[in-house]
């Protein structure tokens, strides 16, 4: 009866120790800004910081643009667009997000003017899958 108890109480323990989804990616997106940003991805181009919003499943990655990037006539939204899209479908990173059919935004600002964004894509299930 002892180890019937016992076995019961650590699979309650362990039960107890689990995290959803969305507060591993509240805690990943958190991580990732604390120990890689801000991070060089491109010439012109730094990952600022990645957040997720819990209320619409959104992963939301903010770029900074500079130099010669950061200007408005520089980006075709429909090529980013579609780029971002073939990107997302590739990756194997997020698998478990896109699993659940999270969201994913991709927001590229200038680092002249922060208020100024040139490019503020959202990607959603039917886009990668």
């Amino acid at each position: 009866m002892k180890k019937v108890i016992l076995f019961v109480l650590a699979v309650l323990t362990l039960g107890a120790c689990q995290e959803s989804l969305e507060d591993k990616c509240a805690r990943e997106c958190v991580e990732f800004t604390k120990r890689k940003c801000p991070s060089v991805v491109a010439q012109d181009m730094v990952i600022d910081s990645m957040t997720f919003e819990r209320t619409s499943h959104t992963i939301q990655y903010y770029y900074k643009l500079s130099g010669a990037s950061d200007r408005s006539d520089a980006y075709q939204k429909e090529e980013a667009r579609n780029a971002l899209k073939d990107a997302l479908k590739n990756t194997t990173q997020v698998m478990a997000y896109k699993e659940e059919g999270y969201n994913f935004r991709y927001i590229y600002y200038s680092e002249k003017n922060p208020q100024t964004v040139y490019l503020d894509i959202l990607l959603t299930e039917k886009d990668y899958k």
